[in-house]
């Protein structure tokens, strides 16, 4: 049963062959006999997946039309569900239990979703890997010695090791499409507005939003569809939407000639990108041209002031989680540095990092409108994954984020811009003695063309020929 994708499950459960129990049942035997590996979950709710189970076979035998409904799912750990604790990654928010659901969470319910926990995230979803305190680190299943990213490194490892079919993630700086890109999985970060990030989520920014992780561009249309909902008080509600389902768009696979703007030049300076992530881009660049599509060069014209205005940004968005002057000591290193940084930036310094930022933003997508592009092209990541610990040894927090700039210097500029990028698994690539390793690109569009991405990912993964490889694990 975990071999097949969310959609064909879907397909199981309304012609009759699989029972919503069944799957609920195997998809926890899974995470019981995995998990302990992967560190995937830090909280799993069996009685109560079982009784969403038992209650939605019910709607099934009655007809219920929901295309999704009884499909096993996972909530990352940084959206808040009522009734089921949230610790945000956090020692300090261990025992919190919150009285709402985000969102996502109450739109994935409502489709018929079964969470079957939630997934983890490092503390305040701020660092690229996940290792939270005191538990396993979310690993990926192609090499279990090395780490499944993050912010939403549970969800990617819980998914690329079949313990869900999809799961929901976050992104405010890269953090779904990198456990995407590191687990071989598709992960799509939505156009700023698409998705609901309230009642209590989002940044005055609006940097981070909420989208799917899944093994097929399909699986992640169809959690799209459930997810982009206009709920009324968003702060940026996107109000134009496609006339068709993103699923519709995916299955198509046949978008209109394209012209695609292409760049590996990182915005973060002296970072050297491998070359595993090279050849992966390189060969994408073929593809898209084999498939009719233009691929020309392009310069995003982005500066060096891009670095030290997000980082002035990220700095104060790492107060979003109040914490008791009394906790400050359960605090990670790398959160306590972070912090610090932001207690020492001025309101007047942190207004003129949001105008930077929305002139930036103005810079980036008015260079790829006026050159004409629809899509354009980069590498995922400027490293393969990296190993349990790299980041942290030393423990030095300033080191600790000279090796996440080095990791990952392609994703942040579209959490400023709010424009909506797909990372998808093109290639392979080993590292000394490692097993061979998913290497992916990452592809950017306008603002509300997520469907369009969905469109030249669904056809890029038939041309890949990803589609059907399964991790050791």
């Amino acid at each position: 049963m975990h071999d097949l994708t969310a959609l064909e499950q879907a397909a199981a459960l309304h012609n009759g062959d699989l029972t919503s129990v069944e799957l609920v049942e195997h998809h926890l035997r899974r995470i019981e006999a995995l998990d302990s590996t992967l560190g995937a979950f830090v909280t799993v709710t069996p009685d109560a997946a079982l009784v969403a189970a038992a209650a939605a076979d019910v709607a099934l035998r009655a007809g219920d039309p929901r295309p999704l409904l009884g499909i096993p799912t996972a909530i990352k750990d940084l959206a808040v569900t009522a009734g089921v604790r949230t610790r945000f990654g956090s020692p300090v928010y261990a025992e919190y239990v919150p009285d709402i659901d985000d969102d996502a969470a109450r739109l994935l319910r409502e489709a018929g979703t079964i969470s079957l926990g939630k997934t983890a995230t490092p503390e305040f979803g701020l660092p690229p890997y996940t290792e939270p305190a005191g538990r396993p680190p979310a690993v990926t299943p192609w090499d279990v010695t090395r780490l499944a990213g993050g912010s939403s490194g549970g969800a990617g490892a819980a998914t690329a090791g079949r313990l869900v079919a999809f799961a929901h993630g976050t992104d405010g700086g890269g953090s779904i499409r990198i456990p995407a890109a590191v687990c071989g999985l598709v992960g799509l970060k939505t156009t700023r507005g698409l998705v609901s990030r309230g009642p209590a989520g989002g940044d005055p920014l609006g940097m981070s939003v909420s989208g799917p992780i899944a093994r097929t561009v399909a699986d992640a249309a169809a959690m799209l569809d459930v997810l982009a909902q206009s709920v009324p008080g968003e702060p940026y509600p996107l109000l134009a939407r496609p006339a068709e389902t993103y699923l519709a768009a995916a299955r198509r696979a046949e978008p209109r000639t394209l012209r695609i703007g292409r760049y590996a030049t990182p915005p973060v300076p002296d970072v050297v990108v491998d070359p595993a992530c090279l050849a992966a881009y390189e060969k994408t660049s073929v593809l898209l041209a084999e498939l009719g599509h233009e691929v020309v060069e392009f310069d995003p014209g982005l500066t060096p002031a891009l670095l030290p205005m997000f980082e002035t940004l990220w700095a104060v968005l790492a107060h979003g989680y109040p914490v008791p002057p009394e906790a400050e000591p359960l605090l990670a290193p790398l959160t306590r540095w972070w912090r610090d940084r932001g207690s020492a930036i001025s309101g007047p310094e942190y207004m003129a990092a949001t105008q930077e930022a929305i002139t930036m933003t103005r810079t980036v997508v008015g260079a790829q409108a006026a050159a004409g592009l629809d899509v354009v092209l980069t590498p995922m990541l400027a490293q393969l994954p990296r190993p349990v610990g790299w980041f942290t040894a030393g423990g030095d927090p300033a080191q600790d984020y000279e090796r996440q700039k080095a990791f990952t210097p392609f994703t942040a500029t579209y959490n400023l811009s709010g424009q909506p990028a797909l990372s998808l698994p093109v290639g392979w690539g080993r590292e000394g003695d490692s097993p061979e390793l998913p290497v992916s690109v990452q592809l950017v569009g306008l603002a509300g063309s997520d469907a369009l991405l969905l469109e030249l990912g669904a056809q890029l993964e038939v041309a890949a020929g990803w589609l059907g490889l399964r991790p050791p694990v």
